[in-house]
């Protein structure tokens, strides 16, 4: 009987499946003791659990697609390539077809898991090679697709990858921006992913990218939020932590490094590189990140990374900086990061290698080079025959590379549009992993063909802010400054004469607030104090300043919000509060996405295009979209008919582009100072105020929110809101009015 209500699908009242499934289950109807009132007598009847009906819900999807097109932010225009993915075939090197049905086994993870990090550490170091990093996973994808890719298709080349990259150092999979992405655009559990990577790569050690004090996220958390995250990574399957802090600031990095060394993993504590070494003049030279690793070497760790985010490390300042380090350090494995942006890299890994790297990172050949990393095939052809040889199988690598070459022009809607190197990296110093996301940012601000002024502006908010170390959160900071300077046309002079009044970005004031931590050389004044008016100023790390995060509130908080008490959904929700919130109601509306093939995760069907979806081994659902019905105009809606395992379904669809009414808003006049515009192109994520309410000057009227850059409206002057033409959640464009402040008379 409870078969047979698995099986059925009532159309009309959902609860009658899941009622008779508690009554039958019930173990008084079991005993066959029931009396005549028994069902009014037990409530517990009633706290109904409906099904998944995850095949509605997927079509609800899927018809939204049909209607709306894609609505994943970033995407432009479909992908380049809809036809099936050809799997390779790998051959060893006596040329030997190699069985990919089962994950290798064969790899340094063995070493990890027999030895600890301690062992690996000096396995490592005994090597004679140099080893290198996959970063196709991670960073490459980050840097030239926007972080898009999803987890079906890295777990869909991940057996042939254990074997074609059996003796890499590792696969960096994880972490950076991957993590928030998973969530804020694809809809998927960042842990899930973790695990299920794992699972099918036993062999090959896992790197992720750690950002110290901020763990994954953008500013600072209390100490115990990392070191709880750090043990839930650790759990589901991470080895080797890269930690850094963005400002080079050891005391933020120190707290990372701890939470990894007591969850046990590998600390590769990270000194990140920024400037020109070789030009003496320049803040950043050789004692600089000589005095920092010795702090690191002092405080305790098992591998030295360095990190160069732009791509700005020379091959000359590279053999200075490795042979330098290996020549003081001669047990301490390093480990070098790279952005390929201004065509050296292959150079400058390389030049690392010879100095005593014992470890470089690369991608794969056609997920390498301009913001990428260097060619994995271009590094193995520079040390092939030499003692540095990495030890891998250049025929398996560059057949795993036919996979990715139909993936990239799979996920072509998120590329850039770069076309080359670009050596004004040296100037500007944009790191690879936010030049992509700037360029987008950039256009959907509406200064896309500002371009070339929004990169000169990164120099110039570079400048303001003191010459910083950029790296996420901190480039994020300039790079919201130059955006900030383009959009309300400042220029470097007018931004430090204008501080006072003028409404910078949040990621800005919380930078100069010191939530970032301790620039080198200190922070910029007068501009940090005009900026921050009445606002706190830090003077020591901002953990200090936080209280512990309560789990036992937050467990209980997220069980009553989401009915779930996971330890790993406690550390997404710790780390992103709003984006897990959204998350979960996504999934609540749609279900599992990550089922979904990616062709139609991003494309429509064509009519009467037939493809499967596996919502789990042995459930397979076969759709073909049959038509999409006329708008309707009462409603705004159209019926999308789908065929599924030859039955007609119906979803009702919003269609966005009918319903969009004509929101053409009146301009603020810039020469009327009681009329408040909208300084960027954006979102308001918050309205203060409501009509008549009383101001003064400076308090906040609105938060609006553009690409994750947030930025507070403020009152010009004193006085009463009137013409409050805006409400939570309207979109705005540039210099659009959202009230007026009408002077006390």
């Amino acid at each position: 009987m409870l078969r047979a209500l698995v099986e059925f699908r009532i159309r009309g009242v959902k609860t009658n499946i899941p009622f008779l499934a508690s009554l039958l289950t019930h173990p008084t109807f079991i005993e066959g003791s029931c009396w005549t009132t028994f069902i009014d007598d037990t409530p517990e009847l009633f706290k109904l659990v409906g099904s998944q009906n995850r095949a509605q819900k997927l079509l609800q999807y899927l018809g939204d697609l049909a209607v709306n097109g894609s609505q994943i932010k970033g995407q432009i225009g479909e992908s380049k390539f809809k036809g099936d993915i050809i799997y390779p075939v790998l051959h060893d090197k006596d040329g030997k077809e190699i069985d990919v049905s089962v994950p290798c086994q064969e790899g340094w993870k063995k070493v990890i898991d027999e030895q600890g990090p301690e062992g690996f550490a000096k396995a490592v170091r005994a090597n004679k090679g140099c080893l290198l990093m996959d970063t196709t996973w991670r960073d490459a994808h980050q840097s030239l697709l926007a972080t898009r890719v999803r987890t079906v298709d890295l777990l869909n080349i991940a057996k042939h990858t254990s074997h074609a990259l059996n003796n890499a150092w590792a696969l960096e999979c994880w972490g950076g921006a991957t993590f928030d992405v998973a969530m804020r655009f694809l809809y998927e559990d960042p842990f899930d992913r973790l695990r299920k990577m794992r699972k099918l790569v036993p062999n090959i050690p896992f790197q992720m990218l750690l950002r110290g004090a901020n763990g994954v996220a953008y500013s600072s958390l209390p100490d115990n939020a990392i070191e709880h995250f750090c043990v839930q990574a650790k759990k589901n399957g991470m080895d080797i932590f890269r930690v850094f802090d963005a400002l080079n600031d050891i005391d933020q990095l120190e707290v990372g490094m701890k939470a990894v060394k007591q969850a046990g993993g590998v600390l590769e504590a990270t000194v990140c590189y920024s400037g020109d070494m070789l030009n003496p003049k320049k803040k950043y030279n050789l004692e600089y990140y000589m005095n920092l690793v010795d702090k690191i070497v002092k405080i305790g760790t098992h591998i030295l990374g360095i990190k160069d985010m732009a791509g700005v490390l020379k091959p000359k300042a590279a053999r200075m900086l490795i042979g330098t380090i290996r020549e003081k350090y001669p047990d301490l494995p390093i480990h070098v990061h790279t952005h390929d942006s201004a065509g050296t890299g292959v150079a400058s890994m390389v030049a690392c290698a010879e100095a005593g790297a014992d470890a470089v990172d690369a991608a794969t050949d056609s997920m390498s080079g301009m913001t990428s990393q260097p060619s994995i095939g271009a590094i193995l052809a520079s040390l092939e025959g030499t003692d540095l040889d990495p030890g891998l199988n250049g025929s398996a690598v560059r057949a795993l590379d036919t996979y990715w070459s139909q993936l990239r022009l799979l996920y072509s809607p998120f590329e850039a549009g770069l076309t080359g190197p670009d050596p004004e990296v040296y100037e500007h110093e944009i790191p690879g992993g936010q030049l992509t996301n700037l360029i987008f940012q950039a256009s959907q601000l509406g200064l896309g063909a500002q371009w070339l002024e929004t990169k000169k502006a990164y120099e110039q908010a570079n400048d303001l802010l003191g010459d910083i170390v950029k790296v996420t959160p901190t480039s994020k900071v300039v790079g919201d400054m130059a955006q900030f300077m383009v959009t309300n046309k400042l220029s470097y002079d007018d931004v430090q004469k204008k501080a006072k009044e003028l409404d910078f970005p949040g990621s800005v004031l919380e930078f100069f607030e010191g939530l970032m931590g301790q620039p080198y050389g200190g922070f910029p004044e007068p501009l940090r104090s005009d900026a921050l008016r009445d606002r706190r100023k830090m003077d020591k790390r901002p953990g200090l300043y936080l209280d512990p995060i309560d789990f036992a509130k937050v467990k209980k908080e997220i069980k009553e919000k989401f009915n779930t008490s996971s330890e790993t959904d406690i550390a997404s929700y710790v780390m992103y509060p709003k984006v897990f919130e959204e998350y979960r109601g996504f999934v609540d509306k749609y279900g599992d996405l990550s089922v979904l093939p990616t062709k139609y995760f991003l494309n429509r069907p064509e009519i009467n295009e037939e493809f499967h979806v596996e919502l789990e081994k042995g459930k397979t659902l076969i759709l073909k979209l049959l038509a999409i019905g006329p708008l309707s105009d009462e409603t705004g809606q159209r019926e999308v008919f789908y065929e599924m395992n030859g039955e007609v379904r119906q979803v009702t669809i919003d269609d966005k582009k009918a319903a969009v009414e004509n929101t053409s808003r009146p301009k603020a006049d810039p020469g009327d100072s009681s009329q408040v515009g909208a300084p960027i192109a954006g979102v308001l994520v918050e309205v203060r105020v409501h009509e008549g309410s009383t101001v003064k000057k400076g308090d906040p009227i609105a938060v609006m929110s553009a690409m994750k850059m947030e930025m507070v409206v403020s009152a010009p002057h004193a006085g009463k809101v009137t013409n409050l033409g805006v409400k939570e959640g309207d979109s705005v464009a540039g210099s659009d009015l959202i009230c007026k402040i009408e002077k006390d008379r």
